[in-house]
C-alpha cells in the first residue's frame, strides 16, 4: 500500500509548490455551502474534497466505516474522530489514492468530480471540532523567561516548578471560534500600578498569543492515566491557535488563581486539522530538559515537530506587516508530555478536546510570539509598514497566523487563523 507521505506523490489536481495542501497533507475540516449544508471535507490545493459526496458515490464502500455516510454529514469532526485511528488512516489513504495522478476513478467520472470537489473560496469553513474542554499550557521556556523578567525577578525569571512540570490551566471552551470570526475587545477590571483602586472598562492592552493546539482523538475513562509512550495515540492532529489575551485585565486578576476574564473572551482556531500522521516526517528533538523530568515525563523519542510559524498585523485599510517568525520545535514540554501530565491524576480525556501549547517564542526578538514580548511591555513600540506603531492590538487590526512544515520538496501547511478586533461593547 503506497505511503501517503511519500514526497514523490503528486495529484491530477494542479497544485502550486507554495500551496499548504499538497497530496501529502490532506487535512480534515468541516465546511458548508448554501446548497450542501455542513459536512466533512479534506483540503487539496485550492479545493475541498467533500467526503459525504465521495461516500455517496461509493468510493468508500470497501472501507469499514461504521455509520457511513452519515458520519461525514456533521457540524464537527468529533464523531468521525471517535471512530478511531484505523478509520482516520483508512480514509486518508483512500483519499490519497483517489487524488493520485495515475488514478482515474474520480478524475474520469465527470459527475463525481464536479460534485465532490468544491473551490475553497466558495465554502464557509466551520469550527473543526466541538471541544468539551480546553487546556492552555505554558510550555515555551523563552516565553516564560521573558514574562518572568518583565513581571518578577530577572535573576530568577522561572518559578521553581517550571522545569519540573508542564504548567497549564483549564480555559473556556465555549469561546473558541473558527478563523475569520471577529473578536470583540473585552471589558474588565484593570488597575494601573500607581492607582489606588481598579477601574472597569475596555482593555487597553489587547494581545495575541501565537500557539499550536492539538485535538484529542481518543477518550479515556475517569481515573485512568496515559503512559508517555502511548500519549500520541490519543492525538488526532494539530491546528493553529490564537489565544487572545487582555494583558491589563489578566495582570490584575491572575494572582492567586491564574487567568480568567483576561483570556476567556475569545480564542481563534484554524479550520483545517493536520493529522499527526501527515507531520511524521517533521519530527525533531526538543530542547534538552534540565533537570531531567520525573520518570513519568521522561521521553526518549523525538516528540517535537519542526513547524515554521509567523504572525502578521494588518491595520484597517493598510498593508500587513509580518511581526513574528517562530517555530514549534522551540517548545520545552512536548505534546506527549503535556497530555501525559494532564491525565496523570486520572483526569478523563474526551474526543475533540483542545490542548494549546502556550505562546511559542524563540531565542531572538523577532521570534517572540506575543505583543507583550515584541514591544516589551509597551516600552519598545513595534513599527508597521504603514508608518504606524503598535504597543498592543488596536481596534480594526487583523491578526493572521500561518504555519507550515517543509522538507524534501514537500510543504505541509495549516492555512491560517485570522481575526479582526472590534471595539468593546458600550458600558
Amino acid at each position: 500500500m503506497p505511503n501517503p507521505n511519500n514526497p514523490a506523490l503528486h495529484s491530477w489536481i494542479d497544485i502550486t509548490p507554495t500551496s499548504d495542501f499538497p497530496i501529502q497533507n490532506l487535512p480534515f475540516g468541516v465546511f458548508e455551502t448554501p446548497e450542501r449544508g455542513p459536512r466533512l471535507g479534506v483540503a487539496i490545493g485550492e479545493y475541498v474534497l467533500d467526503l459525504y459526496a465521495v461516500s455517496q458515490f461509493g468510493f468508500f464502500q470497501d472501507l469499514d466505516i461504521p455509520t457511513q455516510p452519515k458520519v461525514f454529514r456533521r457540524r464537527s469532526l468529533n464523531q468521525f474522530i471517535a471512530l478511531g485511528r484505523p478509520v482516520w488512516r483508512a480514509v486518508r489513504q483512500r483519499v490519497s489514492e483517489l487524488l493520485r495522478h495515475d488514478n482515474g476513478e474520480l478524475r474520469d467520472n465527470e459527475e463525481a468530480m464536479r460534485t465532490c470537489l468544491v473551490r475553497q473560496n466558495e465554502v464557509q469553513m466551520l469550527r473543526p471540532v466541538k471541544p468539551h474542554n480546553y487546556t492552555d499550557f505554558y510550555s515555551s521556556i523563552e516565553h516564560a523567561t521573558n514574562v518572568g523578567i518583565m513581571f518578577r525577578d530577572p535573576a530568577n525569571a522561572l518559578l521553581p516548578n517550571w522545569r519540573h512540570i508542564p504548567i497549564g490551566y483549564h480555559g473556556r471552551a465555549s469561546s473558541i471560534v473558527v478563523s475569520g470570526t471577529d473578536i470583540r475587545r473585552p471589558n474588565g477590571q484593570r488597575k494601573a500600578p500607581d492607582a489606588a483602586a481598579p477601574t472597569f472598562g475596555p482593555s487597553q492592552q489587547l494581545d495575541f498569543e501565537l500557539e499550536v493546539a492539538f485535538v484529542v482523538g481518543k477518550s479515556t475513562e475517569l481515573g485512568h492515566s496515559i503512559p508517555l509512550q502511548h500519549a500520541e495515540e490519543h492525538i488526532f492532529g494539530l491546528v493553529l491557535f490564537n489565544d487572545w489575551s487582555a494583558r491589563d485585565i489578566q495582570s490584575w486578576e491572575y494572582v492567586p488563581l491564574g487567568p480568567f476574564l483576561g483570556k476567556s473572551f475569545g480564542s481563534s482556531v484554524s479550520p483545517w486539522v493536520v493529522t499527526l500522521d501527515a507531520l511524521e516526517p517533521f519530527r525533531t528533538a526538543g530542547p534538552v530538559q534540565e533537570p531531567e523530568p520525573l520518570l513519568y515525563l521522561r521521553q526518549v523519542d523525538q516528540h517535537n515537530f519542526d513547524l515554521n510559524l509567523e504572525v502578521g498585523i494588518q491595520p484597517a485599510g493598510a498593508p500587513e506587516t509580518t511581526v513574528c517568525r517562530s517555530n514549534f520545535r522551540y517548545m520545552y514540554w512536548s505534546m506527549a508530555q503535556q497530555l501525559t501530565h494532564q491525565a496523570s491524576n486520572g483526569c478523563n480525556l474526551q474526543v475533540g478536546d483542545l490542548y494549546a501549547s502556550g505562546t511559542i517564542s524563540g531565542h531572538t526578538p523577532d521570534s517572540f510570539g506575543s505583543m507583550l514580548e515584541l514591544a516589551w511591555k509597551g516600552t519598545k513600540p513595534l513599527p508597521l509598514t504603514d508608518g504606524s506603531e503598535r504597543k498592543f492590538i488596536q481596534d480594526g487590526d487583523t491578526v493572521t497566523m500561518r504555519g507550515f512544515a517543509e522538507k524534501d520538496g514537500v510543504r505541509i501547511g495549516f492555512g491560517e487563523v485570522r481575526g479582526t478586533v472590534l471595539p468593546a461593547n458600550p458600558l
